[in-house]
């Protein structure tokens, strides 16, 4: 079975031997006048991921391809972390057929990481372990105080959600044309593909009605 991690895009050099996923539960309980205590359901808390990535300063037969040098790495986390971002990460993984077993495509925010440098096991390779933690879009209301009582303005949205939104494929469709269309070259078809492979097998395949996130 065959994984890929991407993160904002980016495929990272060396697949995870282990990643945990954690969703926390917020239930509350009650207990009730004949003392019979009750379950109180609530939204769960924002799912968060844990993982542990090597950064090679030299190929390795397990070396994913695009592989690039751990200082690249490093400033690309630098930077989610510095700009505050919130990307997609996409876990994708095929069965021994080369088929999609299932896929998870995860907008989250790069909530702590760890850069461990040890001579003795790791060589001058870098290991990394990083905490992601999901992100979802929220907005608020602005009230203001009027003569004669309170009105409420419309939400002021502050998700701050990808400049690239999603876009519904048509018949007729294919990669290169979204990407012309909403990247302004086809040849970004690519990013689009990486952003959305727990949908998309193969990028000369796509179906209308699938919903893809565009970079």
């Amino acid at each position: 079975m065959g994984y890929q991690f991407y993160l904002d895009g980016v495929l990272l050099p060396v697949t995870p031997g282990r990643m945990t996923q954690t969703i926390k539960s917020r239930n509350g309980t009650a207990r009730l006048l004949s003392g019979e205590e009750i379950n109180l359901p609530e939204v769960p808390a924002l799912r968060e991921v844990d993982l542990e990535v090597l950064l090679p300063h030299r190929y390795y037969p397990f070396v994913n391809r695009d592989w690039k040098s751990p200082a690249w790495y490093l400033n690309f986390l630098d930077r989610l972390k510095t700009e505050q971002k919130h990307v997609q990460f996409i876990v994708y993984r095929k069965g021994m057929d080369n088929s999609l077993r299932f896929g998870t495509n995860l907008t989250v925010a790069l909530e702590d990481y760890t850069v461990e440098e040890d001579a003795e096991n790791l060589g001058d390779d870098v290991r990394v372990t990083m905490r992601l933690r999901e992100w979802k879009p929220w907005s608020v209301k602005t009230v203001s105080q009027a003569e004669y009582g309170t009105t409420v303005d419309s939400a002021r949205e502050t998700s701050g959600a990808p400049s690239g939104g999603t876009y519904t494929v048509k018949k007729g469709d294919c990669l290169w044309n979204i990407a012309k269309q909403f990247l302004g070259d086809g040849t970004r078809y690519k990013e689009i593909y990486n952003l959305n492979r727990d949908k998309i097998v193969n990028p000369n395949l796509i179906y209308p009605g699938q919903v893809l996130i565009l970079p």
